[in-house]
C-alpha cells in the first residue's frame, strides 16, 4: 500500500495512478470491519489533529490535504472517485472521521454573528429587526406567499403544534419554515419534477428516515452533545474557517450549474450524508436557513442562495428554458429517447440536481426535527 499512497500524494502523478490508488483506498475502507484497524487507517489518512483548522495550516498532513484537494481535481473521474471515498469514510463507525473533517471547525459556533447582547435589536418574530426574512426578500417573495406554502397533509400532518413566533423558546426554528425555505429556493420556472410522476417527496422522506436511523445507531456510542454549545460559552470572536473539506464541498456546490451531472450527484450525496449526522452544530450549520452568519461566513443554504441568484439571471437568456428542462429530466429518467443535443445541457442537468437536492435537504430537516421532538420530554 505505501507505494500506492505515494501515487496519491504525488501532485503530478498520472491520472491512472491516482485513480488506481484512490480506488484501492476506497475498497480497503469499505471492507475494514475491525475497529482497531479502522482507527489506524483513519489516523493514517486524516491525521490525529483535534483542534480547529486554519486555512494557513491545511497542508500540515499531506495525505489528508491531497485527498481533499482531489475532490476538486481537473479530472472528473478522480473527483468522483475521491468524493465516493469520503462518502464511504463518513459512514464508518469512527468518531474521529467526522470530527477531523467537519466538527473541529464548528465547535465554537463562530460562524454565527458576534454581536454583544446589549447591541442586538429586539426580536421580531424570532429575528432581529435588521435581518432579512426570506418572505420579504425579493428573491423568494413570490414562492413564499401563503398560497404557495407547503400544505400537503402527508408532509406536515404529524407536525407538533408550534408557537406562532418564528423561533420557539428553545431557539429552534419552526420546521415548516425550514422545509419551505429549501423547497422554495428553486424558482418555479426552474422546477420540473411536478410534471413527472414518481418524483415527489415521499421517497426522500422514507430514505431520510431510514438513513437517519442508521446514523443514530452508529453515533449513539459517541460523546456527542444533544444541544448546541451555549452561545455565552462560545468563542465567537475567533476567526471562522469552515475547514478544508467543507470548503471544497461548498466550492463544488457553488459550481453546480457548470459541472457534469455525475460530479453533481456525488457532491450532493456527500453533503446530504453530512446533513444526516445527528450533531446539533452540523444540523445548525447545514440545515438552518435562519442562522445569522458572521461577516464573510457561508453556510450550505447561503451557497445555494448564490447559485439560485446566478440561475435566475441565466434563465432569462435561454429561450424555451422550461420545456428544455422537462425534456432533459425525462431523458435522464429514461422516459424520452435520446435525440438531438439540447443546448445548455450541463446547466439544465445542474438545475435538476439542484431541485432534487433541495427536496432532499427539506426531507432530512423534517425527519430530524421529528426525531428531536419525539425524544423531548
Amino acid at each position: 500500500m505505501p507505494r500506492r499512497v505515494r501515487a496519491v500524494l504525488a501532485a503530478k502523478g498520472s491520472e491512472v495512478g491516482i485513480l488506481t490508488s484512490t480506488a484501492l483506498l476506497n475498497r480497503i475502507i469499505r471492507q475494514v470491519t475491525s475497529e482497531a484497524l479502522l482507527k489506524e487507517m483513519v489516523y493514517f489518512l486524516l491525521g490525529e489533529d483535534m483542534g480547529p483548522e486554519a486555512l494557513a495550516s491545511i497542508s500540515q498532513h499531506p495525505l489528508r490535504h491531497r485527498l481533499i484537494e482531489h475532490c476538486d481535481h481537473l479530472s472528473d473521474e478522480i473527483s468522483i472517485m475521491t468524493l465516493r471515498l469520503f462518502e464511504h469514510l463518513i459512514q464508518k463507525p469512527d468518531q474521529h472521521i467526522v470530527h477531523s473533517l467537519v466538527l473541529r471547525s464548528l465547535g465554537e459556533r463562530n460562524y454565527l454573528e458576534n454581536k454583544p447582547q446589549e447591541d442586538k435589536e429586539p426580536l421580531e418574530n424570532g429575528q432581529p429587526h435588521d435581518s432579512v426574512d426570506l418572505e420579504e426578500d425579493p428573491l423568494f417573495g413570490d414562492d413564499l406567499s401563503a398560497d404557495n406554502r407547503l400544505s400537503s397533509p402527508n408532509w406536515l400532518s404529524t407536525s407538533p403544534i408550534q408557537s406562532p413566533d418564528h423561533a420557539k423558546p428553545d431557539g429552534k426554528t419552526e420546521v415548516h419554515k425550514i422545509v419551505n425555505s429549501f423547497l422554495c429556493l428553486v424558482p418555479d420556472e426552474a422546477k420540473s419534477s411536478s410534471h413527472v410522476d414518481g418524483t415527489g417527496y415521499d421517497t426522500y422522506l422514507r430514505d431520510a428516515h431510514r438513513q437517519f436511523r442508521d446514523y443514530c445507531g452508529i453515533c449513539q456510542r459517541w460523546d456527542w452533545r444533544g444541544t448546541p454549545k451555549p452561545i455565552e460559552k462560545c468563542h465567537l470572536d475567533n476567526p471562522f474557517f469552515e475547514g478544508h473539506f467543507l470548503k471544497v464541498l461548498f466550492d463544488r456546490m457553488g459550481r453546480i450549474l457548470d459541472q457534469p451531472y455525475d460530479v453533481n450527484l456525488q457532491v450532493t450525496s456527500v453533503l446530504s450524508k453530512l446533513s444526516l449526522l445527528p450533531h446539533p452544530h452540523m444540523h445548525e450549520y447545514l440545515l438552518d436557513p435562519y442562522i445569522n452568519l458572521g461577516p464573510g461566513c457561508r453556510s450550505l443554504f447561503s451557497v445555494i442562495v448564490r447559485v439560485v441568484g446566478d440561475l435566475m439571471l441565466r434563465i432569462q437568456r435561454i429561450p424555451d428554458f422550461t420545456p428544455k428542462l422537462l425534456l432533459v429530466r425525462k431523458r435522464l429518467l429514461g422516459l424520452e429517447p435520446e435525440g438531438l443535443n439540447v443546448d445548455h445541457m450541463t446547466l439544465l442537468e445542474g438545475v435538476i440536481v439542484l431541485e432534487e437536492f433541495c427536496k432532499e435537504l427539506a426531507a432530512i430537516a423534517f425527519v430530524k426535527f421529528h426525531a428531536a421532538a419525539s425524544s423531548s420530554p
